[in-house]
């Protein structure tokens, strides 16, 4: 019973990111603007040879953005803070939340499969990133302040891990676009978010 309640309020937590996805999604444009807490993707990936499904969520944490809305002035945009100024540069400090879960719940078909050495278990508590911005022709790797393990300590078995990268001091404009790679240890990708206000 106590099972069947995990799957659950796992599914649940999942049908919430997409609602908020919802959300996000037409947000910038109008209503209420951006929320602190910004959807950035969901992936499921078969892991070889072991045929487990992993699914990977991941979400923006930017408090500083939220109430801000996306304005169309003929073929450009910009970026309004709540208080109506516009914002010219990324906040300096925000993170990427990346949810990895090996429970049942599958919503969405796995996009992509990859060879993995790693038993399922320890792939999650291994789990390595890297954060790229892409400005115009430009692109470089940003260097997080911070990767944490969140939630469920690393010494108790689980099937589910969350990890929190925290960025500070980003020297960003706000037309530029992150994106986090998430990738295994051996530095094979799984899968990646983007991330662009605008």
């Amino acid at each position: 019973m106590k099972s069947h309640r995990i799957a659950r309020s796992g599914v649940l937590a999942i049908l919430t990111v997409f609602g908020l996805a919802a959300i996000a999604g037409n947000a910038p444009r109008g209503g209420n603007g951006m929320h602190p807490n910004i959807p950035a993707g969901y992936d499921v990936v078969v892991l070889k040879p072991s045929g487990a499904n992993l699914s990977l969520v991941g979400l923006i944490e930017c408090p500083e953005l939220e109430g801000a809305r996306s304005v169309s002035a003929g073929s450009s945009k910009r970026l309004v803070s709540a208080d109506g100024d516009t914002i010219t540069h990324f906040p300096q400090r925000f993170s990427f939340r990346i949810t990895a879960s090996l429970r049942k719940m599958l919503i969405d078909r796995p996009v992509a499969s990859v060879d993995v050495s790693d038993e399922p278990h320890e792939l999650l508590l291994n789990l390595k990133f890297r954060i790229r911005a892409y400005n115009g022709l430009e692109a470089h790797e940003i260097v997080p302040e911070s990767v944490e393990m969140i939630g469920m300590p690393a010494d108790v078995p689980y099937d589910e891990r969350v990890y929190r990268i925290s960025l500070n001091n980003v020297e960003l404009p706000i037309t530029a676009r992150l994106v986090v790679e998430i990738r295994t240890p051996q530095g094979e990708l799984l899968t990646h978010f983007p991330f662009s206000p605008l």
